[in-house]
This record gives C-alpha cells, structure tokens and sequence, in this order.
C-alpha cells in the first residue's frame, strides 16, 4: 500500500510537470546551471523565471542544474536568467547584483563565484558575457561622457515593449532600469544637469518600480504616461547625435519621446498603432 502511494506522489509530480510545459506553446527546452543550496532557493529561483503560459522552470537542488522552458516567440533564456539573477542567485549568464544576494537567509547564501570588477564597454560593442554581475550587465551602457545614455536607452527600450504589446519585456526592462538608476553617476554633467535629474529621480525610480511590479500591459501603459513627462524635462542631459521625437495621443491625452519619426503609440499598440502626432522635435547635439 505504502509503495503504492508513493508511485501515487511521483505521478502527480510528473503530470504536474508536463502539464506547465504543455500550456506552452512550441516550448524551448534548455538546460542551465543555477547557484543555490535548498528548497527556499528552488522555490525562489522557479517562481523567478517562471511567467505564466510563457516560461517554466525546474531546479535541482543537488545538482544546482534547472531546466527552463519558454516560449521563445514571447522572451527568451536570456531574459529568464537576467530575472533569476536579479533574485538573487548566480547563473550560467549572470552573477546576482551584492544587493539581492546580501537580502538572501543565511541559510541560503550559497558559495559564490570570483566576480570580476565593474569596467566600463563601449555599449555599441555591447557582447554578452559568462557569468557576468547584474551591475556590470547594466553599467557598460554608462559612459564617462555620457552616463544618461543608458537611462534613455532602456526608456526607449519599455517604449518599444509597449508599442509590442508585450508585459512580460516591458517589466524585464523596468527591472533592468531600476538597477541603472540605483548605479547612475552624474559626475560627468554640468551642474545644471545633476539638479535637474537629481529632481526628478525619486520619480523616475518609482515609476520604475511600479513597472516592474506588475505584468498588467493597461497599469504598465498608465505609469509610462508620468514616465515619459519626467524623460522630457531632463532631455537637455542626453548628450547624443540624435533627432527625438516627442509625440502625442489625443486619445490618451499622453506624450512619448521616439528615435522613430513615424509614430508608434505605446498606449494602444496594434490596436491603434499610428494615433498620434509629433508635436515636437528634439536635437540632442549640445
């Protein structure tokens, strides 16, 4: 009887498993190595990839192997592993920021790899590297001369999301974007420059913030309409050789700023894709 109930459990476990997988469609299968000591880490690494109908991941502890499935029409390894890391937990791909491992119990604290120190990369030869700190992941971006360039960058980046329709990035992205925003040097701008991004970072954060907290593509689309009013009043300190774009919706009563001429509403995605105007066109070259 007692065998028989434990091929009971083991069944459960597998059907379980399989029917996580089967609600993806065309699932990918990986497998990857990911740093953790017990069931509290298996817990929080599995619930850290996982999105729902989207990825999937299971975790060995003994082996500290998992095997993630995804749908790669909707994110990609990459993206499960930079969420996994951000909880804490060294990877394949990225090495967990101080911060989120220091907030891990003790008793989960497993030993950690040599990290390498930040340095500075030129972002236009940007390569993805093995094992690489969440910090370093985000601070090639931040040039000496320009250390805005990676906080516009990663605006644009939850704009085109949006544009997409897709939650899941533009949450991926805030994420990243509240790590830039904790790591911002603003040494290299003109004192102008520090008291104007230094006035609006409380709410650049929190914006951020709330982004990152929810998958919900309509609260996502109502916090990015306050994000993008304090994007514009710090225009003057992204330093490039680009035109912006800084574009409306009536409909929403919203801006947006674009490296696109063509407008592509983040507020309605397909739905309306085209709505909207340019209202103002923005030469960064000071």
């Amino acid at each position: 009887m007692k065998s028989i109930f434990n091929i009971l459990i083991v069944l459960s476990v597998v059907l379980s498993t399989t029917t996580g997988f089967a609600q993806i469609k065309n699932p990918t299968r990986e497998t990857v190595k990911i740093l953790g000591n017990c069931d509290t880490c298996k817990s929080a690494i599995e619930n850290a990839g996982k999105l729902k109908n989207v990825a999937s991941v299971t975790w060995n502890k003994d082996s500290k192997m998992a095997e993630i499935s995804f749908d790669s029409e909707k994110t990609n390894r990459d993206e499960i592993l930079k969420r996994i890391a951000l909880a804490g937990y060294d990877n394949d791909e990225y090495l967990a920021p101080d911060a989120a491992y220091a907030q891990l119990a003790e008793y989960c604290k497993y030993e950690r790899q040599q990290k390498q120190p930040i340095r500075a990369m030129d972002h236009t030869k940007m390569e993805k590297k093995k094992n690489k700190p969440m910090e370093e992941m985000t601070m090639p971006e931040m040039t000496e001369t320009n250390p805005m360039e990676a906080v516009f960058n990663n605006y644009f980046a939850i704009k085109d999301a949006l544009v997409k329709t897709n939650a899941t990035i533009a949450n991926g992205k805030s994420a990243e974007w509240l790590t830039i925003l904790k790591n911002l040097k603003t040494e290299a701008l003109t004192a102008e420059g520090q008291t104007a991004v230094t006035k609006v970072m409380p709410s650049l954060m929190e914006a951020a913030k709330s982004i990152a907290a929810t998958k919900d593509i309509g609260k996502q689309r109502e916090t990015f309409k306050v994000l993008s009013k304090y994007m514009h009043d710090i225009i003057s300190v992204y330093d490039t050789n680009e035109t912006l774009y800084y574009q409306y919706c009536p409909m929403q009563d919203a801006n947006w700023l674009s490296k696109d001429k063509t407008v592509k509403n983040p507020y309605y995605g397909s739905q309306m894709l085209s709505c909207g105007s340019t209202v103002e066109t923005i030469d960064t070259k000071n």
